[in-house]
């Protein structure tokens, strides 16, 4: 794990004990359906999906796996996508590097919607990262967990294709503060916000599996 990002890892641990009871009693159940494909040696599929798959949903996929990796978990594939695909937005990018990520562009990436490379350790390849459709290659199309990360998504997917759970962990908006003086912190509190709650999630995962 770079240093930037342990260190950021090291201040998210201690927000654990702040977390409201409301939002840990949506993580459990996340964390028990999880534990209960690893016990059968299955490799949950965790697809993250919000409206345009372009802010929380990615926040939500890319921590997730971080946090995972760092607590060496047992493998779990991380998704995201959209329920329409846009382009990851630029706000989004700009948050995952101040917390202490490698960010580049693909080589073969197009203008609009762009492919990104997000690393955040020399030991895993990084995450490829860019606007899709929650079903659509290469994320799964079937047996996967669906988490929704928007209420827009949640409302607008009353199914989820392919869908063998969903879990409703939404998170606010911070586009509401694009363009203004307060957008960088808007977006670093959303994704200490995610990168904590993961990390929660995880710690529960790891306990789990070691009763």
């Amino acid at each position: 794990m770079f240093p930037r990002l342990y260190n950021y890892i090291s201040l998210c641990s201690i927000e654990l004990k702040s977390i409201s009871v409301n939002r840990t009693n949506n993580l459990l159940p996340l964390a028990t359906n999880i534990v209960s494909q690893l016990l059968i040696k299955k490799v949950p599929q965790l697809n993250f999906i919000c409206t345009h798959n372009s802010r929380r949903s990615h926040l939500a996929h890319i921590w997730a796996k971080v946090m995972a990796n760092h607590l060496q978990l047992p493998t779990l594939d991380c998704y995201s996508g959209g329920t329409e695909a846009t382009e990851i937005h630029p706000n989004t990018i700009g948050t995952l590097i101040r917390a202490g990520f490698q960010v580049s562009l693909e080589s073969n990436s197009p203008k609009y919607n762009p492919i990104y490379l997000v690393k955040y350790s020399e030991d895993y390849p990084p995450e490829r990262c860019f606007s899709k459709v929650y079903n659509k290659v290469p994320n799964p199309y079937k047996d996967y967990i669906a988490i929704l990360t928007c209420s827009e998504a949640d409302d607008a997917c009353p199914i989820v294709s392919g869908a063998n759970t969903r879990h409703s962990i939404t998170y606010e908006d911070p586009k509401g503060f694009d363009g203004t003086p307060k957008e960088n912190a808007a977006y670093d509190e959303r994704s200490k916000q995610i990168a904590s709650e993961m990390l929660y999630l995880m710690t529960k995962i790891e306990e789990d599996l070691a009763k």
